[in-house]
């Protein structure tokens, strides 16, 4: 009884904790959350990455600099906030340091004193990565067809986690001759599943003894450091998702999806929130769709319009410079992103590239034998039968790249913004006209 009335008398006055912000993708991702991002993290004073891995991309346009994230966080360009991965995600440690130094050269200095790492984040490995390619060519050598992943080896790290023989950031910085018995047991049971991988295991781990030793400094308790962030002093917390809705493993266009929960729910076992503690969850969408790799596409325009916004758009993956396929606003998934992640907001990027139309169609309904159906399919030879209905609206032909408020927007745009709006019932906060920061008009 004792110990309970010191921890109580111990405990920090903030007790319900403060508020943690989340943004995340409401389409197949590439949705320009990292803009979002960080436009919030100019006032952030910590930033988190809950799940998925270096298969993420983000673009960060700052004071004419372009940086590339993968792995950190995108508010490690603001000097003055921490950068947190939390234990959801999974690292690849040769990647990490490469995209830091990568970025360090581009003027991002200090990155390595600012980013905190989960002790408990799963690692991935160089086999892993390997593995990824050799299951797409037995995909495609089986089936005809591939999942299109990245090749980063997330989907085998999150199995090797899955199936409890996966390694730990705290596994490697604790007792090392028990990570090499336990890594050369991982190494072994994907050689018995596949006889043409060659791993050189000793190179390996003298590699993986000395990137320990330059992680270390970072590693942290990540459920104790966020437990004290939450119940200290007023702080501004903010959750930066990788890929999107449909992407998710649990709610996306399955099997065409990545291996973690990148929607809200990702956000509480990524990182040991509990959800008293989310605040605002911002979803992040294009004025139209778009998505890389293979899977149903109900609006995608095989056509000079889908040309038009694929090269307008510059339409290629930040981290596999594949062309995105691309299509008109589909606000059936929109309205479904929402229904799971509950947004208070959304932030409505790539306007701009709209400017040339003379004519733009949203999706707002599916069809199934000619009847509407309420819901999103699950089954994606479903998905591939639906008929979109839409409706259509006149372009405004205007270029607004130099917009910086609402009313600097032609009528016809804000009509087509608040149809959106209305649509799926979440108020649209930002609009984005270009790449840089100063790009997004902020609404309210």
């Amino acid at each position: 009884m004792e110990d309970v009335e010191v921890f109580c008398e111990k405990r920090p006055r903030n007790d319900a904790g403060n508020k943690v912000t989340v943004v995340l993708g409401a389409q197949w991702g590439d949705e320009g959350k990292g803009k979002v991002v960080d436009l919030l993290a100019t006032e952030a004073d910590i930033v988190c990455r809950c799940q998925g891995g270096n298969n993420a991309g983000h673009t960060v346009v700052v004071d004419g600099k372009e940086y590339d994230f993968h792995l950190l966080p995108s508010g490690i360009i603001n000097p003055k906030s921490i950068s947190l991965i939390g234990n959801g995600v999974v690292i690849h440690l040769p990647g990490l340091f490469e995209e830091g130094d990568k970025n360090d050269k581009k003027g991002l200095k200090g990155w390595e004193k600012r980013l905190i790492v989960s002790d408990r984040a799963h690692l991935v490995f160089d086999f892993h990565q390997v593995v990824d390619g050799l299951q797409e060519t037995e995909r495609q050598a089986q089936e005809g067809k591939n999942i299109g992943t990245t090749k980063k080896g997330i989907g085998p790290a999150y199995s090797s986690k899955a199936s409890r023989t996966g390694l730990r950031v705290c596994d490697l910085l604790g007792d090392f001759k028990d990570f090499s018995t336990r890594f050369k047991n991982l190494v072994q049971q994907y050689q018995s599943m596949y006889p043409s991988l060659t791993v050189d295991v000793e190179d390996q781990l003298k590699k993986l003894k000395e990137f320990a030793e330059r992680l270390r400094p970072m590693v942290r308790d990540g459920v104790y450091y966020m437990y004290e962030a939450l119940h200290g002093p007023p702080k501004k917390i903010l959750v930066e998702g990788a890929n999107a809705a449909l992407l998710d493993i649990d709610f996306g266009t399955y099997p065409f999806v990545t291996s973690s929960n990148c929607t809200v729910g990702g956000a509480c076992t990524g990182l040991g929130i509990p959800p008293m503690n989310i605040g605002d969850v911002f979803g992040v969408a294009k004025a139209y769709t778009t998505r890389v790799g293979i899977g149903a596409f109900p609006t995608e325009q095989l056509n000079a319009i889908g040309e038009l916004l694929q090269t307008r758009g510059h339409e290629v993956g930040v981290t596999t410079g594949r062309k995105r396929r691309c299509g008109w606003l589909d606000l059936v998934i929109v309205r479904y992103a929402h229904m799971i992640n509950g947004f208070t907001a959304i932030a409505l990027t790539k306007l701009d590239i709209l400017d040339v139309l003379d004519e733009i169609k949203v999706g707002v309904a599916y069809k199934l034998n000619g009847k509407r159906i309420p819901h999103f399919p699950a089954n994606m030879d479903v998905l591939q039968k639906v008929e979109v209905e839409y409706e259509t609206f006149p372009g405004w032909k205007t270029d607004t790249s130099a917009a910086r408020k609402w009313n600097d927007l032609p009528v016809k745009a804000q009509n087509y913004i608040r149809f959106i709006e209305n649509h799926i019932g979440v108020p649209i906060k930002w609009v984005g006209v270009g790449k840089s920061r100063e790009c997004m008009i902020q609404m309210f």
